[in-house]
């Protein structure tokens, strides 16, 4: 199946169906708020709303550009739109991903890996909803029950370990990138203590994107040669 064949079986009907369902969840979300005025009356001021948007924005604005650039290659675009959707992008849905084309050998960047990224994060989105439904019901008994200990090592240290564990994975097979993916933001911590987080997640993302391609293009000369 060439380009054009797969774009007309798989990505068409995909970006219809994500953008409906992404652009639904949106409308949704606006329901409680709905209620609330339409049932007691209560709705925010205009400052308000937009003072609360702009306090997650200045958090969470750079992600806005990054994540869908920097996840996308091991996403794909189904999962993009499926991970997007779902949440727990970078714990979850993308580790998931990683590993179902890491098991199978896949290449990212092919439609094969499409293919694979959308079934392991599907798979991993159904194994989500079914712990979670589980956790809301017995993990608040569990945890009581632990060492006080255990639980603050477990607030504090998973998700370091999950994304320490996705860059080990894909420092293995990209060594020379991955010096660079670590040491731009230990660099700037380094230079300049007070970056904002933001900067140094936007210099580290697009600055490696940056090394890749120069890597790639002095890899495709030598080749050539």
């Amino acid at each position: 199946m060439n380009k054009k064949e797969f774009h007309e079986v798989w990505s068409k009907p995909v970006i219809k169906i994500g953008r409906t369902t992404l652009l639904l969840s949106v409308l949704l979300s606006f329901v409680p708020v709905l209620y609330l005025y339409f049932t007691h009356g209560i709705f925010p001021e205009l400052s308000t709303a937009l003072k609360a948007w702009g306090m997650i924005a200045s958090i969470f604005g750079a992600m806005y550009f990054v994540e869908p650039i920097s996840y996308y290659p091991t996403l794909g675009l189904a999962g993009t739109y499926m991970s997007f959707l779902s949440g727990n992008i970078g714990n979850c849905r993308l580790p998931a991903a990683a590993m179902a084309l890491d098991v199978t050998e896949t290449e990212s960047g092919t439609p094969e890996a499409e293919i694979v990224s959308t079934l392991g994060i599907s798979g991993s989105i159904v194994i989500n909803i079914i712990g979670t439904t589980l956790c809301a019901f017995i993990g608040a008994a569990v945890i009581k029950i632990l060492p006080d200990v255990v639980v603050s090592a477990l607030s504090t240290y998973t998700a370091p370990a999950i994304f320490g564990a996705m860059f080990g994975s894909f420092a293995m097979k990209n060594p020379k990138l991955a010096v660079f993916g670590m040491g731009i933001p230990v660099g700037i911590r380094l230079v300049a203590p007070q970056t904002p987080a933001y900067i140094i997640i936007i210099s580290a993302v697009f600055g490696t994107i940056l090394i890749s391609r120069l890597f790639y293009n002095a890899e495709k000369k030598k080749a050539a040669k």
